[in-house]
C-alpha cells in the first residue's frame, strides 16, 4: 500500500490496522461459516476502537474528522472481511449521515450517539420488488396522519434487513410522479406492521444479512421524517457518500487480495524457483497493485469533493464507484488465479474475496448505470431509458 496518510491520520489508522491484523480474522472466519453479522459485542468493541463515529460531528460523540479519515478506516476492516467491516459502513458512509444531516435535532440525539457507541445498527431501505435500477418507480406510500406518518409497502435488497435496528426508507409522500414525489423517513425494527421476508441467500456477502421488508400501516411519529415530498435530489446526494463506501469495501478486497497473492507468490515454488520469478506472474502482480492504488486515489479525490449538501460531488464519486467496481472483480480474479487451487479452495479465503467483490459492482447502483451518469455529465444531459 502506498502511504498517503497525514501524520493525524497516521496516529488514527495505527491501533485500526494492529486491531484489524490481530482481532478482525476470527470474527471474519466466525460471519463467513455462521452467516450471521458481528455480534453487539464485536460492534462495542469496534465501538471502543472509536471507529463507528470517525466523521460523525463532535456534539454526537464522534471524532468529527472528514469523509477521507473514515474510508481510510472503512478501507482495513474491508481488506479483511466485508461482514466484519459492514457495521464500520453502516455507521460511517450510510444512512446515519442522512439522519444526522437532515433528521431532526432530538432524533438525531436519539439515534446517532447510540450508533457510535455501537448499540444500534441503521440499515438503507431503497430497493422494492419493482423499483431497483428505476429507484423512481418505487410504490412504499407514506402518508400524514395527524402527528403520525403511516407507511405500507414492500422494500426488497436491504442489506441488514432483518438485523439492523432501524431503517431510512426511501417511500413516496406525495402524489406527485416520479422524484417530485418521494422522500424518506426512519423506521425502527421494533415498530408494529414492520416484519420480514426469508433470509436471501446470495453468492457472496456472508455475514450480511438482506431480506424483504414488509410494511403494513406501520405508524411513525412525525419527527422521523427526513426528507420531504421533492427531496429525492438531496437524497441522492447524501447517498454519494455511501457509494463512495460502496466503492471502499471493493478497494479494502483488492487490497486483501494483493497482499495475500504477493505473499502467496514469494513462497510458492513450481520448476525449483519462487512464482515471482515468472514474468508472467509478476505482470499480473503489477497490474493488481495498479488497479487497487488506481481506486484508492479515486475514491479519495471523491471523498475531498463537496457537493449538495457538503456530500462528495456527483462526477467524481460515479467515476470512484464505477473503477473501484471493475477493478475488485478483475483483482479477485487475477488473485485466484495466481493461487491456483490454493485461490479456488474455501480454506485460504481468496474465492470468497471474489464472491465478495460481485455484490458491490451491482449494490447502490451498478456498473453500467455508473457509465451512464458520467456520460450524461459529460455531454451536460439525461438520457431518458424509458423511451
Amino acid at each position: 500500500m502506498i502511504d498517503i496518510s497525514t501524520p493525524d491520520q497516521i496516529a488514527l489508522l495505527e491501533p485500526v490496522e494492529r486491531f484489524c491484523r490481530d482481532e478482525l480474522p476470527a470474527l471474519a472466519a466466525e460471519c463467513e461459516e455462521t452467516g450471521a453479522p458481528p455480534s453487539r459485542e464485536w460492534k462495542k468493541k469496534f465501538a471502543d476502537l472509536g471507529v463507528l463515529g470517525v466523521n460523525a460531528s463532535e456534539q454526537f460523540g464522534g471524532l468529527g474528522l472528514k469523509a477521507t479519515d473514515a474510508v481510510m478506516v472503512l478501507e482495513r476492516f474491508a481488506t479483511v472481511s466485508t461482514a466484519a467491516a459492514f457495521p464500520v459502513f453502516e455507521a460511517l458512509v450510510g444512512p446515519v449521515r442522512i439522519i444526522e444531516k437532515f433528521g431532526t435535532s432530538e432524533l438525531s440525539q436519539r439515534i446517532v450517539p447510540a450508533v457510535i457507541a455501537g448499540d444500534m445498527v441503521v440499515a438503507i431501505s431503497m430497493s422494492e420488488p419493482g423499483a431497483g435500477t428505476a429507484l423512481t418507480d418505487l410504490t412504499t406510500r407514506a402518508r400524514i396522519d395527524g402527528d403520525d406518518i403511516v407507511l405500507n409497502g414492500t422494500k426488497r435488497w436491504c442489506s441488514g434487513g432483518g438485523s439492523a435496528d432501524a431503517y431510512v426508507v426511501f417511500c413516496r409522500l406525495s402524489d406527485e410522479p416520479g422524484a417530485r414525489g418521494i422522500g424518506a423517513v426512519l423506521v425502527e425494527a421494533d415498530t408494529p406492521g414492520v416484519s420480514f421476508g426469508e433470509p436471501e441467500k446470495l453468492m457472496g456477502w456472508r455475514g450480511v444479512p438482506s431480506a424483504d421488508i414488509h410494511l403494513d400501516e406501520v405508524r411513525i411519529p412525525r419527527e422521523n421524517l427526513l426528507i420531504e415530498a421533492g427531496g429525492f435530489s438531496r437524497l441522492m446526494g447524501a447517498f454519494n457518500l455511501e457509494r463512495c463506501g460502496n466503492a471502499t469495501m471493493s478497494l479494502g478486497l483488492c487490497a486483501g487480495a494483493l497482499k495475500q497473492a504477493e505473499a502467496y507468490v514469494q513462497e510458492r515454488k513450481q520448476f525449483g524457483k519462487p512464482l515471482i520469478d515468472f514474468q508472467a506472474v509478476q505482470l499480473r502482480l503489477a497490474e493488481m497493485a495498479v488497479k487497487t492504488d488506481a481506486a484508492r486515489l479515486l475514491i479519495h479525490r471523491a471523498t475531498s469533493s463537496f457537493g449538495l449538501d457538503g456530500f462528495p460531488e456527483n462526477m467524481p464519486v460515479l467515476m470512484a464507484k464505477c473503477f473501484a467496481n471493475e477493478a475488485v472483480r478483475a483483482v479477485t480474479g487475477d488473485g485466484v488465479q495466481l493461487m491456483g487451487g490454493y485461490g479456488y479452495a474455501k480454506e485460504y479465503g481468496m474465492e470468497q474475496r471474489l464472491r465478495d467483490a460481485w455484490g458491490w459492482g451491482i449494490a447502490g447502483g451498478s456498473i453500467d448505470i455508473q457509465k451512464i451518469n458520467i456520460s450524461a455529465a459529460l455531454v451536460g444531459r439525461r438520457f431518458d431509458q424509458r423511451q
